[in-house]
């Protein structure tokens, strides 16, 4: 048999130890495994908030749910709610699942807007069951999988979790610092990782998941890398940490301020907290005392300052190397999408896995699965910014004036017009993503879809009212949040789905 395919990785923290956990329980024997870390080197730790897809990531690698939950700490979440926005003291939820029932030529919005014209002017929010039950507090495993939910969690904790599992499946770990990334003198690929002891790791494939560093994509390869801090111009974040004050609630709070934007993100055993800013328009102390005086219960940690560039690598696959989660690029936790972005490169890189030599077909193809998925998302964000009717600050009216990418203007000026939303190339954020915040924002179509009015009146009136009571009844009969977590949890297996 052939020697085993050597995979190198170098960095742990969530993304190293979910590349590696995947890779191993994937690959098996075939890929010989080796991670490098250094305890003396932290790892950011705040991407506390997910999205759905992580449970696809988790089921894919046999994860137990409600022992993941127990060992992360975890709560459910069905979404975020955004305040300030908009406008001072407005909100809006962005919710997991489907709005009301699409109808395969226009999606509900369309009979919702036509309702509005016929005096149906009951909010879009009540047709949404993810929604409705996140703000009452509510959630349970409905049969079919009919509730969309994500998890908020301790992301130290997953990775120690996962670390586990990667050495039981055969990962080495290899303690130590990385003094010098050695390139091959022909081909100019990484030849091997040289540590501050001396320790020379070779490899066939490695992945750089140093974070901001980039050790290995950019300052051994110099990749290249897009700044997009024009259009998302948050550079600065501080997290903490504090006590709960309050049972946890199944969804995470965005609240904009004059100069960026703060995260609440609630656990089984505490909250995590953090100030987004720019730091052309508030200083640091500043910002310190502003999360300080904005915080719930007894902080548990010292803040931790975050200093980043919003922005992709240009090729996250070069020579031999592929940057997995920060060293590819950052997007502001506005939409949780860290971890997802992780678990995405981690995902296609198992199904471009080369059996023999590296085709350039499959780095060319993965960097542009890669560099669409981080435009589509970082329009997604852009959109939160320039779709604001603020100008209480120097901030939000730089934001509500600046050029924006003509994808998302399009985006924006289509739904605008007719009420339509298209999504493109497997785009993470499907239509009723877009509906929620652009509604949410402000943006109100200015007409609908024709087959909404293939209904008469009385059959739209039916209509609604039938899917707005199906959302409220089925609300009704889920349990409170806090305590199905706490049963869910404290169960050495999982408890049977819960009848909606």
């Amino acid at each position: 048999m052939a020697r085993p395919r050597r995979i190198v990785i170098a960095g742990g923290g969530t993304a190293g130890w979910m590349a590696a956990a995947a890779i191993a329980r994937t690959m098996g024997r075939i890929a010989e495994v080796t991670l490098v870390e250094s305890d003396a080197i932290g790892t950011i730790g705040v991407g506390e908030s997910t999205i759905p897809p992580m449970i696809t990531y988790n089921r894919l690698l046999g994860i137990n749910e409600a022992d993941f939950m127990r060992a992360t700490n975890a709560t459910f979440k069905l979404g975020i709610l955004f305040d300030n926005w908009k406008n001072v003291g407005d909100r809006y939820f962005h919710s997991f699942g489907l709005t009301g029932k699409d109808h395969w030529s226009a999606g509900f919005q369309h009979f919702w807007l036509y309702g509005l014209t016929k005096g149906h002017d009951q909010p879009y929010d009540d047709y949404c069951l993810e929604l409705v039950a996140a703000l009452q507090g509510k959630f349970a495993h409905l049969p079919d999988d009919a509730m969309n939910y994500a998890y908020q969690l301790d992301s130290t904790a997953y990775a120690k979790m996962l670390r586990t599992m990667a050495e039981g499946d055969g990962t080495r770990r290899v303690e130590g610092k990385i003094a010098q990334v050695e390139l091959d003198g022909e081909s100019g690929n990484i030849a091997a990782l040289v540590l501050e002891a001396g320790t020379r790791i070779e490899g066939d494939l490695f992945l750089d998941c140093t974070g901001f560093r980039a050790l290995l994509i950019e300052g051994a390869l110099h990749a290249g890398f897009d700044d997009w801090t024009h259009w998302l111009p948050c550079d600065s974040a501080i997290a903490l940490q504090t006590e709960n004050v309050r049972p946890p609630v199944p969804y995470t709070r965005a609240i904009a301020h004059d100069s960026g934007w703060q995260w609440r993100i609630p656990l089984q055993h505490r909250t995590g907290n953090g100030l987004v800013w720019c730091s052309r328009y508030l200083a640091q102390d500043a910002a310190l005392d502003r999360l300080l005086g904005n915080i719930e219960g007894e902080a548990l940690t010292k803040p931790n300052v975050i200093r980043f560039t919003t922005g992709a690598r240009r090729r996250q696959w070069h020579r031999n190397c592929v940057a997995i989660g920060l060293s590819g690029g950052f997007m502001e936790p506005l939409e949780s999408t860290s971890i997802h972005l992780i678990q995405r490169a981690v995902l296609r890189l198992l199904r471009m896995m080369p059996l023999g030599d590296v085709s350039p077909r499959d780095i060319a193809e993965f960097n542009d699965q890669q560099d669409e998925d981080m435009r589509q998302i970082r329009d997604f964000l852009i959109l939160h910014y320039k779709a604001t009717d603020r100008r209480d600050s120097a901030f939000w009216r730089y934001c509500a004036a600046m050029p924006i990418p003509d994808s998302l203007t399009q985006k924006i000026e289509l739904f605008r017009e007719t009420g339509r939303v298209f999504r493109r190339h497997e785009e993470l954020f499907a239509e009723n993503s877009w509906v929620q915040v652009m509604l949410g924002q402000g943006i109100m179509p200015q007409s609908h879809h024709p087959i909404a009015e293939k209904l008469r009146d009385d059959e739209l009136a039916k209509l609604l009212a039938m899917l707005r009571d199906t959302v409220s009844r089925t609300v009704a009969g889920l349990p409170d949040h806090a305590a199905y977590v706490a049963n869910y949890c404290g169960a050495r297996r999982p408890v049977a789905a819960a009848q909606g």
